[in-house]
């Protein structure tokens, strides 16, 4: 089970962190990834953290001001988001893939997904 926090409100240009935790041991060995849900839109992907070898991946609209990692244990996934903007307000959800899908990319790509958390970005 994924427990995602630390949204709130914030104004154009704060920062905010993100955290994925997750109860189990196994999580260590997931990839994981952050999507977000805009009202009235698609849930798209943000970051990934692919197990194993800890790549980073990134979507176009967040590269260079978000980054995503993991702790020690594994047991929580981070997505520290800086230089936030109106547009990235949204539903963040945290995803883990138990099964190395190869879709690191993709919502199909992952099995269990998080309650989410909102960030609210004001101009």
């Amino acid at each position: 089970q994924l427990q995602a926090s630390g949204g709130g409100l914030v104004q154009a240009g704060d920062s905010l962190r993100l955290s994925c935790t997750a109860s189990g041991p196994a999580f260590s060995r997931h990839s994981a990834a952050w999507f977000r849900q805009a009202p009235g839109k698609e849930r798209d992907f943000v970051a990934a953290i692919t197990w194993p070898g800890s790549n980073q991946l990134y979507s176009d609209s967040v590269k260079g001001r978000f980054t995503i990692s993991r702790d020690n244990a594994g047991n929580t996934v981070y997505l520290q988001m800086n230089s936030l903007k109106p547009e990235d307000t949204a539903v963040y959800y945290c995803a883990a893939d138990p099964g190395a899908s190869g879709r690191p990319t993709q919502r199909r790509g992952y099995d269990y997904w998080g309650q989410g958390t909102l960030v609210t970005v004001s101009s």
